[in-house]
């Protein structure tokens, strides 16, 4: 039996988390969703957009035009949820971020672009081969007119939470994440080695992370995405296994933990990985006053920026340990070019890829 103190403390508890996941139900038109996306998305300003912890489009076209073919035909879709960010980041003020919905929102904007050719229908087999433009003009009217529900939580919910909601919606309660994942599929001297790297105060510094990033092993995600890349980027993307980040990660995890045992654990590729890991941090922490943060009051550490400067510094300092380059680094981070590169759609592109990597390396080593 449990005492009254007990149940008025469950109670406070339950009261404390509805009010974090307060939020209000909106209805957008696919034209205005599309606009919100899309207006100012090069220069990472966009209204509604996809943050780092989610995937890059996965749908493949197949699957794309039953989304599109479901909406033409008025059959209903699931909510889309998104959350307003406004308090953690002054860059990301009134702006929402979708925590439900990359795929269908990415699909909406490949269809109506004329990137997408409907393919596989069954309702409406003659629309297969068609792109956007190829419907008549009231139709295309009609099409940018269907509304889309969206459950937009307010500012009160924080990362932590968005988070949470995103494993319930799309993986329920047991699936692991990557870095999850690889720990129990391929124990060895390269996990371990992530491990150990993550562990570096200098690195939790240089990268802040939410508290519900720290549990899912966020930390170990971008060390194992440094080695992978610092090894392996131009390969990225060619094969199969590349073209998805957590395969490529996968694939180069499999292979090194392999080599690394070869060698007994605590061999050349453990000495030559753990050096530049090192030597990284340290030029980085000499370099950029803010670390990997987008500004000063940030408090997350974006995946695809954090990639692109300590990829391209330790190939910079790799070829010349002082190079010329580091005192305009700063400014360069800020230019839109490297915006481009690191907060457009489908940043996980092989282009993006090697060019946000590059980008850094060649302003670091550049007179």
């Amino acid at each position: 039996m449990k005492t009254k103190d007990e149940i008025d403390e469950a109670e406070r508890d339950i009261r404390s988390v509805q009010q974090v996941v307060d939020y209000t139900v909106r209805e957008y038109p696919v034209e205005v969703l599309v606009e919100k996306h899309m207006t100012g998305e090069p220069e990472g300003n966009n209204e509604i957009f996809v943050p780092d912890y989610q995937r890059d489009l996965v749908w493949d076209d197949r699957r794309q035009s039953k989304f599109i073919e479901s909406l033409l035909i008025g059959l209903p879709v699931p909510y889309l949820f998104v959350a307003d960010v406004g308090n953690e980041d002054v860059e990301l003020e009134g702006r929402l971020e979708i925590v439900d919905g990359t795929q269908r929102i990415r699909t909406l904007v490949r269809f109506m672009a004329g990137q997408l050719v409907l393919e596989g229908l069954e309702k409406l087999p003659r629309l297969n081969g068609f792109r956007f433009s190829d419907l008549l003009s009231s139709r295309q009217r009609r099409f940018g007119r269907i509304t889309l529900r969206l459950i937009e939580l307010t500012e009160k919910a924080d990362e932590e939470t968005r988070r949470d909601m995103f494993d319930r919606i799309n993986t329920g309660p047991v699936r692991l994440n990557d870095m999850e994942s690889r720990r129990g599929r391929m124990p060895g001297p390269f996990v371990d080695l992530v491990r150990e790297a993550a562990r570096s105060e200098l690195f939790r510094q240089l990268a802040p992370l939410s508290p519900a990033s720290e549990k899912r092993f966020e930390r170990e995600e971008l060390v194992a995405r440094f080695f992978a890349y610092l090894d392996d980027y131009l390969t990225f993307g060619q094969t199969d296994t590349g073209k998805v980040v957590s395969a490529f990660v996968d694939e180069y995890a499999k292979r090194t933990n392999a080599q690394m045992t070869a060698e007994g654990g605590d061999g050349p590729t453990s000495t030559r990985l753990r050096e530049a890991w090192e030597q990284m941090l340290t030029f980085v922490a000499q370099t950029l006053p803010e670390g990997f943060r987008k500004s000063a009051g940030a408090m997350s550490t974006p995946r695809v920026r954090f990639e692109a400067i300590a990829v391209g510094s330790a190939l910079a300092i790799s070829q010349n340990p002082a190079p010329p380059g580091a005192p305009r680094l700063a400014a360069h981070l800020r230019s839109r070019e490297f915006r481009e590169l690191t907060t457009s759609d489908a940043a996980n592109n092989r282009h993006r890829v090697i060019g946000r990597i590059e980008y850094v390396r060649d302003r670091l080593l550049e007179q």
